[in-house]
């Protein structure tokens, strides 16, 4: 969603001024300098070796120049596309562009019928992709789960099961190089060329360096396969603080900079010009009960101020919202999820997931998505900011209404109302009388009625019976040599 055409009319929320980014910036570049990466495989080693970087044994020390250099080549601006190619389910990823979409990997699912806590399921990832084509601030699709198959199976199933179940585009996570390659397969199967999707890519690859400050081969190898084809790659370091990076929110920022930078280098010698964002999923280990905390405000602060950092450097930023560390949907679950939702998109995320996380992320939720699409598209109200000219200023109306009038029924209204107020599905505002008329639901029964009438009703746009085949015969293929 474009939320303004101005920049300076956008609503910001602000942790660090621009020094505070150079400083922590500066820092990152004399950790990749002076202390370096540890990378795992010898060809990577030599890769990096053969552009400049200096290494000693297993370690990579990156001179300031060559990030610099990546940070040069690397886009500022692309498009990710839905199935269908079009631009009505396109993301731009840019300035004052701010889209939400849920995570991905909880062992456990809400039902989304009964509410019971259970294991994830194939098709749940199938429902998933569904209910977030249903939802209108939904922007991208994560399974919020994991299928319990074969490791070597997972995430591809998981991408086949999403691509075929929303026209909307798709972020994915690969565990190993020979699954992103079976997935980018099916990518182009539905593109309908590498050529197309080159044009309009229609999913982004989540990864993480390893922390902290290392890289192991699998993640690096495919860090190069998504630079060299052009897929769209987020590096996102995830720290806890405490335990995998300095306690202080300053430290572990200049940790996870270093990290992220590490491998926004390796997509640009790879291939300069290929799309790389970086991302935040860093939070504190709740030293009581070891949690890594989904609702903690050290989070919001964390994330808002990577984004600025990243904006400081020129890059998109993959944020973390909408999630709560309440094991239901409640009032807990509602309050951090909104909270969250509300200050990484005034921070200016250009895509933030883990939108339907409770539990601390162990556990998705429907009804949490659900839930927090009524937030988000109040936020995104809210990051439209106010249109101030001279006839939205309507002096012209105020001065024929005049003293002791009223606008109820003026033509103004009628035309400005409908684009300049936000109207909720989900929020109740009716009196007490017609609330109690209704049956006295709780804001909980509405959310579960929603998400039942779009399980009931919404029907996705069919892939191609020429496509599904391909798609099968890769699945196929995929099974025979695991």
């Amino acid at each position: 969603m474009r939320v303004n055409y101005e920049q300076n009319t956008t609503p910001r929320f602000q942790l660090l001024s621009e020094s505070q980014c150079e400083e922590i910036y500066f820092s990152a570049l004399q950790l990749l300098e002076r202390t370096g990466i540890d990378i795992s495989d010898g060809g990577i080693r030599d890769f990096l070796q053969n552009k400049g970087v200096l290494i000693h044994e297993k370690r990579a020390y990156f001179p300031a120049s060559i990030v610099q250099q990546a940070l040069d080549t690397a886009p500022k601006v692309f498009t990710i596309y839905g199935r269908g190619g079009g631009e009505s389910d396109s993301i731009p990823i840019r300035p004052n562009y701010v889209h939400y979409g849920p995570g991905s990997g909880c062992i456990n699912f809400m039902d989304p019928r009964s509410g019971e806590r259970r294991g994830f399921l194939r098709e749940d990832a199938a429902t998933t992709a569904r209910v977030a084509d249903a939802l209108p601030n939904i922007d991208f699709v994560q399974p919020l789960g994991s299928i319990p198959v074969r490791p070597e199976m997972t995430d591809i199933y998981e991408f086949a099961e999403q691509i075929t179940h929303t026209t909307k585009p798709l972020v994915v996570y690969s565990r190993t190089l020979e699954i992103i390659e079976t997935m980018h397969q099916i990518a182009i199967a539905v593109a309908g060329s590498e050529k197309e999707f080159i044009r309009r890519p229609n999913y982004l690859v989540l990864g993480s360096p390893g922390s902290p400050l290392f890289a192991e081969t699998e993640p690096s190898k495919r860090v190069i396969y998504c630079a060299e084809h052009k897929i769209p790659y987020i590096t996102c370091s995830a720290v806890t603080l405490g335990a995998t990076a300095p306690a202080t929110i300053a430290g572990a920022l200049v940790q996870v900079v270093a990290e992220e930078l590490m491998e926004v280098v390796l997509t640009q010698l790879a291939n300069p010009g290929a799309p790389v964002m970086m991302g935040g999923i860093q939070s504190v280990m709740d030293m009581q009960t070891g949690i890594l905390a989904y609702g903690a405000p050290e989070m919001n602060m964390l994330v808002a101020a990577q984004t600025e950092i990243a904006r400081y450097l020129g890059l998109p930023f993959f944020s973390t919202a909408g999630c709560t560390d309440s094991k239901v949907v409640d009032q807990q679950a509602a309050i951090e999820g909104a909270l969250s939702i509300m200050i990484s998109g005034l921070s200016g995320a250009n895509l933030i997931h883990d939108v339907g996380y409770i539990e601390y992320g162990s556990t998705g939720s429907l009804q949490q998505l659900v839930l927090m699409d009524e937030v988000i598209g109040m936020v995104k109200h809210l990051l439209e900011g106010i249109d101030v000219t001279e006839k939205s200023m309507a002096t012209d109306v105020i001065d024929r209404v005049g003293p002791r009038g009223q606008y109820l029924t003026d033509e103004h209204t009628f035309q400005h109302f409908k684009s300049e107020f936000w109207f909720p599905t989900l929020m109740d505002r009716s009196s007490w009388d017609k609330w109690s008329q209704k049956g006295s639901k709780p804001c909980g029964q509405r959310v579960q009625e929603k998400l039942d009438h779009i399980l009931d009703t919404h029907e996705v746009n069919p892939l191609v019976n020429e496509v599904r085949e391909e798609i099968n015969a890769i699945l196929a293929r995929a099974e025979e040599r695991t």
